[in-house]
């Protein structure tokens, strides 16, 4: 797959309906285009794996133990602690050979295999540390793919939310905490650290990538305009950074305002 057929592909996924929407194909796309020379057939066999092991042991685990067990233990795969801001740790074919990523990564091929095998499971749009939410018969847990699946207890989760600077009233709401994201936000949430990673250590082309990444998965958000626009400005492409603006006025009249003052900012640098 080129990068042109990446964001081909990326374009077709972002019109179908969340509830039929391709998590990892779509993320295996986004890799392919942060990088098209590489062969996905690694991540693919390794995410066949996952759902492969997860069935076996269904049959005699319950599904938060064989998912854990299927996912850290068959798989090995783990949280990053040492190196967490590494690049690869945000792209599903590297993480085939290293097998460490971090929270949402890792989320991407629990999900997988959760979908492979029919169990309930969806993310957690949780502020700084991505979840999931598993659904058995005792009722919703919380599981933490970066800690090797374990069970995230409630008291934890209240104590997390207060760090992350909730307020007490949010942090001690347990439907508020584990309410469950759509597969779509799953993989915009990856894109939208991988863009802010590239922001920060000014790296325009990466940033402006998944920017554009996250403008095909939900192509009637404005915001991802706004930030290949950014990106665009950083490298100096102003032209290509107006026409990025325009395309967010289109999308959303909400964000005119913001829009047309940037558009203004960046027309009188082209003067």
């Amino acid at each position: 797959m080129t990068r042109e057929e990446a964001e081909e592909f990326l374009a077709e996924v972002g019109q179908v309906a969340d509830d039929a929407f391709p998590l990892f194909e779509a993320a295996l796309a986004c890799a392919v285009h942060e990088d098209p020379d590489r062969d996905a057939h690694a991540a693919r066999a390794m995410a066949d794996e996952g759902a492969e092991r997860l069935a076996a042991r269904l049959e005699t685990e319950s599904p938060e133990e064989a998912i854990a067990e299927a996912m850290a233990g068959d798989l090995r795969l783990q949280g990053d602690l040492m190196t967490y801001d590494h690049p690869d740790n945000t792209d599903v074919i590297a993480m085939a050979d290293r097998r460490r990523g971090i929270p949402v990564s890792l989320g991407v091929f629990y999900l997988h295999a959760a979908r492979r095998c029919e169990l309930d499971v969806r993310g957690v749009d949780f502020p700084g540390h991505f979840l999931l939410r598993i659904e058995t018969d005792e009722g919703p847990l919380a599981l933490d793919p970066f800690s090797e699946g374990r069970v995230v207890l409630p008291s934890e989760l209240s104590r997390r939310a207060l760090r992350s600077g909730l307020t007490p009233d949010v942090a001690g709401r347990l439907d508020l905490l584990m309410a469950p994201t759509s597969d779509r936000s799953v993989a915009m949430r990856l894109q939208n650290t991988i863009f802010a990673r590239a922001r920060a250590a000014g790296d325009w082309p990466r940033a402006e990538r998944s920017a554009l990444r996250r403008a095909l998965l939900d192509p009637a958000d404005h915001r991802p305009w706004l930030d290949v626009a950014a990106a665009r400005e950083g490298q100096g492409a102003l032209a290509g950074a107006l026409q990025a603006l325009g395309r967010a006025q289109i999308l959303d009249g909400g964000a005119t305002i913001a829009a047309r003052a940037a558009r203004e900012r960046v027309r009188l640098r082209l003067n």
